[in-house]
């Protein structure tokens, strides 16, 4: 039997109906046991999508990145506990209140971890100053630090930024905050409409708890194969 892995993966079903989802949960089998369910999917299918995947008997994360007054987080993370999510994600720029109800909201439901999401790994550091209104220059991996550090105080199990960042956060928190990271990308791989992304192998060197893989999973020839060269290399 093969050792379990330190960084475990989640396909994410960025995909418009819960039929296309399910054709990939069921391609993939037991190569993959947990899954993110993010907004497009769960605005069309609602919570009957989080139900048939616990039904699988697979992980959900719950990826719908709440940032809202601290009473209605903490209500909605509250509502994605309750579905049995494992994993829920809120903004870190919400706020310390919005994120202690967060917390609060899962603790009231069951077993479900809140994870803030930092800085979208979409946005480069020129983007990054143009939102926060700055006319310097802004370094990307002190904010993304600033902001875990955020979540950190509000209570929350961990945090989301990509993996050039990934190495301060464990520098700074340590073990006091768990790590996942999106925008994971096979050497060579497209990277879309990402702008920090990482190898498995990368991830896994700067201490990511987590990983998102997504098209290079889901958009493969062979699912399966692709799902084994992810574990592969996470390994």
């Amino acid at each position: 039997m093969e050792a379990a892995l330190s960084t475990v993966p989640i396909v994410a079903l960025d995909v418009p109906d819960i039929a296309a989802a399910l054709e990939i949960v069921d391609a993939l089998g037991e190569s993959c046991r947990f899954y993110k369910v993010g907004s497009e999917l769960f605005t069309a299918c609602g919570p009957s999508v989080v139900r048939e995947l616990r039904a699988r008997e697979a992980d959900v994360f719950l990826d719908l990145k709440l940032h809202d007054i601290p009473n209605t987080v903490g209500g909605g993370v509250r509502g994605a506990a309750s579905l049995g999510a494992r994993i829920v994600t809120i903004h870190a720029t919400g706020g310390e209140a919005m994120i202690r109800a967060a917390v609060q909201g899962a603790r009231d439901a069951g077993n479900c971890a809140v994870f803030a999401v930092t800085l979208l790994t979409s946005l480069d550091a020129s983007d990054v100053a143009r939102i926060w209104g700055r006319e310097e220059s802004v370094e990307v991996e002190a904010e993304v630090v600033r902001l875990a550090g955020l979540a950190k105080v509000g209570g929350a199990a961990g945090v989301v930024c990509s993996g050039r960042e990934a190495r301060a956060v464990k520098a700074r928190y340590g073990a006091s905050l768990q790590l996942l990271i999106p925008g994971i990308r096979l050497a060579g791989g497209a990277t879309h409409d990402q702008s920090r992304t990482a190898s498995p192998a990368e991830a896994v060197a700067a201490g990511a708890d987590y990983v998102i893989v997504g098209r290079a999973v889901t958009a493969a020839p062979n699912r399966v194969a692709a799902m084994r060269e992810i574990l592969s290399q996470l390994r």
